[in-house]
């Protein structure tokens, strides 16, 4: 077993063993959610203006597109798990979100090469309360499905907060939003849930095995449940178990997750990931002649992964799993799943990303292409399509730059909160982004007053311009790099006596550490950057907007990769302020 896949079954196991306590403290009243997010009391507002985040990956510039080609993954950053499905001519793809707020991104596109984002799915305060949970709890794996048959959509998905579990909302629109979720009552993760053409629906899920019954660490199994399309809820008793361990119980195969159900000539396909979501993560699928089984496993399994190559191999693609088909524009069928893009020190800084290929199903068992050999950085795009991402609106991917000047009264989909709505501390001025502080820090469980922007490549430059008098010690803003509440970078502007500085620091497992400080006159907005290349970051500021000084040198990018800080998000980058400063 490898280094990396002994981390991810560690974390696995932390997360469902930590289950019955975060459901105990999310249950408890929430008695300082509100009352703790107050302005600062000094009036100390920073405001930000001229955003911009450029991508600098050599992959793409060594690559580049000819015009029937398109990048791999399809969404870089931290968007995992995703799932896809269709309605006509429009599909619709979610991802994971953990504690970040709004809940469940949300893209459509009509040919599988462009993707907009449309929203979130989770998009109210009664739909998501992760006010208490850790940046690596809240939405699990979300599914979304379309019920040709009620012309209703479903997203389901394990909410680890808020004492909701397993949940699901619904929708006749996805641009238009959704209900209020509503609680299933069965254990577990990952659950998804499947339409059969005589209009019976179920629910599948990854389960502990029956009590007494584990026999290994990392043992798990796939239930299944007949659901009621009236009641929208599981039928008690139905349940049954299809999946025990995984495709060969005798070698002990770890995280049998992420399943899902598909009807094809008569016959019921059963695929799920297996290996943990880590070095060993692969797509496995299962045949059998009813929805609740007997399933029995392909031959040829698995039928996705990257465990197999050189861990030294050029242009790594890596923990290739956790999968969902659908059939696309061309009558071909594609896969879109999460993968990892380690940088020259093999640590996974941008997370787990969406990634997409064809799946040739012309036999029994559909095979993902060239997913059993180490990935290419592009694809040849679907018949009659052409790639506009970057453009009208699409999602870009490969090197491109993001710009945001805040003039618009609504924020990008793109910047996001963390345990936090936007509007609580968020407010669009004539002057620029305007972020009414907490008084909290960014190292506290709790709503932060922190606008975040995914990191999306291992090279990276971001710059904000910065407007902001701090009026005692306990009021800092500026910038950060955010693994976790416990693994982060503040580089930020404070007050000491009659004196302002420019401060980074570094908090690793939770200890700070002022890595560097400077004396500096704020007669005139401070511009602030961080850049990277690969596990290497710098921190630097301009008094004038043009000319760049670093404060702290080279420092490594080791606390914002999951290898070190754990968990299962990206690095994300954010505008940050607090009255709360313990710096």
């Amino acid at each position: 077993m490898n280094e990396m896949n002994l981390g991810s079954i560690l974390l696995k196991t932390y997360q469902v063993t930590s289950l019955i306590i975060i459901f105990m403290l999310s249950s408890l009243p929430e008695v300082c959610a509100v009352d703790k997010k107050k302005q600062a009391p000094s009036g100390a507002v920073p405001v930000f203006t001229n955003f911009v985040y450029s991508g600098d990956d050599k992959i793409y510039n060594e690559n580049p597109l000819k015009p029937d080609e398109f990048y791999n993954p399809i969404l870089q950053g931290c968007y995992p798990d995703p799932s896809i499905t269709r309605k006509g001519d429009d599909y619709y793809l979610v991802c994971s979100s953990f504690s970040m707020v709004p809940g469940v991104p949300i893209f459509h596109s009509k040919d599988l090469v462009n993707w907009n984002q449309i929203g979130h799915v989770l998009d109210k305060p009664s739909q998501l309360k992760v006010e208490t949970a850790g940046i690596s709890m809240g939405i699990y794996a979300p599914v979304i499905r379309y019920n040709k048959y009620n012309d209703t959509f479903y997203m389901i998905t394990t909410q680890f907060a808020g004492g909701f579990g397993n949940i699901v909302v619904k929708t006749k629109d996805p641009h238009k939003g959704w209900s209020d979720p509503i609680k299933l009552k069965f254990d577990g993760i990952d659950p998804s849930i499947f339409f059969d053409d005589n209009g019976k629906a179920y629910v599948v899920h990854n389960d502990a095995p029956n009590r007494g019954e584990e026999l290994y660490n990392g043992h798990r199994v796939i239930k299944v449940w007949e659901y009621d399309l009236e009641k929208d809820q599981i039928i008690e008793g139905t349940d049954q178990i299809i999946v025990n361990g995984g495709v060969d119980i005798t070698k002990k195969p770890i995280w049998i997750e992420a399943p899902h159900i598909y009807k094809k000539n008569g016959s019921y396909y059963l695929m799920c990931a297996e290996g943990g979501t880590g070095g060993w993560h692969s797509e496995v699928v299962f045949i059998s002649d009813s929805p609740k089984g007997p399933y029995r496993p392909a031959p040829s399994n698995p039928i996705l992964t990257q465990r197999y190559f050189s861990p030294n191999r050029e242009n790594k693609v890596d923990w290739a799993g956790h999968a969902d088909l659908v059939e696309g524009p061309d009558g071909k069928y594609y896969g879109v799943f999460l993968a990892i893009r380690p940088n020259e020190k093999d640590r996974v800084n941008t997370g787990r990303e969406t990634f997409i290929l064809p799946a040739d199903w012309s036999g029994t068992f559909p095979v993902f292409e060239n997913g059993l050999i180490p990935m290419e950085p592009k694809l040849k795009m679907p018949k009659g399509v052409r790639n506009q991402t970057g453009s009208n609106g699409f999602f870009p991917n490969g090197n491109f730059t993001f710009t945001d000047n805040f003039s618009s009264d609504k924020l990008d989909d793109r910047w996001i909160g963390v345990r936090s709505w936007k509007e609580d501390f968020v407010k669009v001025t004539k002057k620029g982004l305007q972020i009414n502080p907490f008084s909290i820090n960014i190292k506290e469980v709790k709503p932060i007053s922190t606008l975040f922007y995914r990191q999306q490549h291992k090279n990276f430059t971001a710059t904000v311009t910065m407007d902001y008098l701090p009026k005692s010690e306990n009021d800092l803003a500026g910038i950060t790099c955010y693994q976790s509440e416990s693994f982060n970078y503040v580089y930020g502007l404070m007050k000491k006596g009659s004196d302002y500085y420019l401060v980074l620091e570094r908090t690793k497992k939770g200890q700070s550490t002022i890595l560097a400080s400077e004396k500096i006159d704020i007669s005139k907005p401070i511009s602030l950057q961080v850049s990277a290349q690969g596990d290497e970051y710098r921190f630097n500021y301009s008094l004038d907007n043009t000319n760049f000084n670093n404060l702290g040198g080279t420092v490594s990018g080791d606390i914002l990769s999951t290898n070190v800080a754990g968990g299962f998000t990206g690095a994300l980058i954010g505008l940050y302020a607090t009255s709360a400063n313990d710096i």
